[in-house]
């Protein structure tokens, strides 16, 4: 039996360009693929989902980027942040009498002549971030055994792959290094050049969106992924996706800015040098699907849930929220329908399903004490929680809401970008009497209307452009919120000290997974209901 001639995982862009070998010695016109896939992504389909190669695949994160092989199989979990447009690239020419593909690679393949006949494809350009406020038990699920497996799998691959992959590779950088100016993508570099026709000025002039960001947390990683082959309405601001397709990333390229300045108001300004692969690594994405909370839980602890145990499972998690709350078990009732609320609908201006709740009685020492253990426990329950501590000086200076920085045409985030799913706690306890300037009067309204409305406006200077969102809000506040008005507001009545035992992984998993499944399940509301929800709230 013969072996495949490439390595899905080591050497994907093996498999790229013999399945576009094929299609062309088949008699296939490359200008009938105008960028469409020619088998490729049915080829990695198999490989990842019929033969099990998905959970070979190293995930791409901080921690991992310094030793996975560039031009290899990963995976990225992360939500998009900014949609940088589109791009044009070469993503076909011929070589003599042989047709190339650079498709899914950020350079030529082969030395691309300036009387070349190419074809020119299209790609979209997302900047993608770790999910904002993710806890760190949901990194858990990305296995250790994964990653060592994936080192040993590189390092007995390295070889074999440069004898028969990276020749092209290393004329390839050698290529690059001798006809491109620094700290700019090669493909990038070689339209700017002049190498290929003048319709490349629209290409750069797209990829101007792109612009320079600061160095990346050392925490999180960024990564701009290039999207082939998809309807836009497919992929939206603020939905998390894992993608998996090929690494490429330089942490030796320098990016002298001097060198560059000529191009910077010129129509061939590349924004590309400003995310330099030695800050931003890029993913060539072959299949992407986007994720739900249930996506980063472990495996669910019960294979065949029955009414009994579910019941079991709620009454457990009951019990844990009342001794938490003091032994008031009506706030622990109110959390675990808080915890469970959803958007289900939007019906005109009501965002049905949303439960805010906002605990009173809280005073700075409870909230140091009962609020802190809560806030522990929410974070060990759900993927992803945030708090804020809300002070007259946090509202007068936070950026609250994602806003449009013209300068570098790049959406700057804010407190409020966040995933679907998110939890938020705000504590009003340290609230003193103050002046709010302009930026915290729009800040307390930013607050307000993702409450009521589950909604944030995003601030592009001239105009705002409202964000549909589904957080679940939770307020510690000494009297009744003034500011944010919550659907809920329960006076919070401790009868007893905070005690919180450490619990099993197996029960923070069910506990995990009730809240997960419940809140995921279908749930309709009849129209006459609805209306009747709509009149109670206006």
């Amino acid at each position: 039996m013969v072996g495949l001639p490439f390595d899905c995982l080591a050497n994907p862009l093996g498999a790229v360009r013999l399945t576009f070998e094929k299609a062309v010695t088949s008699g296939t016109d490359p200008a009938t693929f105008d960028g469409r896939d020619w088998g490729a992504i049915d080829l990695f389909r198999e490989f990842l989902f019929d033969k099990g190669g998905l959970s070979k695949v190293p995930i791409l994160d901080h921690e991992n980027v310094r030793w996975i092989e560039p031009n290899s199989l990963v995976r990225f979990r992360g939500m998009v942040q900014d949609m940088l447009g589109n791009e044009f690239y070469v993503g076909a020419f011929k070589d003599g009498s042989t047709w190339r593909t650079n498709k899914f690679t950020d350079v030529a393949s082969f030395p691309m002549g300036s009387s070349s006949e190419v074809k020119v494809w299209e790609r979209r350009l997302l900047y993608c971030i770790p999910v904002p406020a993710q806890n760190s038990w949901t990194q858990a699920i990305h296995s250790e055994t994964v990653v060592n497996r994936y080192k040993n799998q590189t390092s007995q691959h390295g070889e074999k792959r440069h004898r028969e992959d990276d020749a092209a590779v290393d004329h390839m950088d050698s290529t690059a290094s001798e006809h491109e100016f620094q700290g700019s993508p090669p493909l990038s570099k070689k339209m700017c050049e002049g190498t290929l026709p003048s319709w490349t000025q629209e290409s750069a002039s797209n990829s101007s969106k792109l612009s320079m960001i600061p160095d990346f947390d050392q925490s999180s990683l960024p990564c701009l992924v290039k999207i082939y082959d998809l309807l836009e309405s497919d992929l939206k601001l603020n939905d998390v996706f894992d993608f998996v397709g090929v690494f490429t990333f330089n942490p030796e390229l320098a990016v002298h800015m001097d060198e560059s300045d000529e191009f910077s108001n010129g129509v061939c300004e590349d924004a590309l040098v400003h995310l330099p692969p030695s800050k931003v690594p890029r993913l060539h994405c072959f299949i992407h699907r986007k994720l739900g909370v249930h996506d980063f839980l472990h495996s669910p602890p019960i294979t065949e849930p029955t009414p009994h145990l579910v019941r079991g499972i709620r009454e457990s998690l009951l019990g844990h929220l009342t001794a938490i709350l003091g032994n008031d078990g009506v706030a622990a009732h109110c959390m675990v329908l808080h915890l469970l609320s959803k958007v289900h609908a939007r019906v005109d201006t009501v965002a049905v399903g949303k439960l805010s709740l906002n605990l009173t009685g809280f005073t700075k020492e409870s909230a140091s004490i009962f609020g802190n253990q809560l806030n522990l426990a929410i974070q060990n329950l759900l993927p992803f929680t945030r708090s804020i501590p809300l002070t007259v000086e946090y509202l007068n200076s936070a950026s609250i809401a994602p806003r449009k920085d013209y300068q570098t045409d790049r959406l700057v985030t804010g407190v409020l970008q966040l995933a679907e799913g998110t939890h938020l706690t705000i504590d009003e306890t340290q609230l003193k009497a103050g002046t709010l300037n302009s930026i915290g009067v729009e800040n307390v309204r930013l607050l307000k209307n993702l409450m009521e409305w589950q909604k944030v406006d995003y601030d592009f200077e001239y105009y705002k452009m409202e964000m549909t969102s589904d957080v679940q809000i939770l307020i510690f506040s000494e009297g009744k919120s003034n500011i944010l008005p919550a659907d809920l507001v329960l006076p919070f009545r401790p009868s007893a000290m905070s005690s919180c035992e450490n619990k099993g992984t197996e029960v923070l998993q069910a506990w995990r997974w009730y809240l997960t499944t419940l809140r995921s399940m279908p749930h309709s509301i009849e129209p006459e209901m609805q209306k009747r929800s709509v009149q109670a709230l206006c």
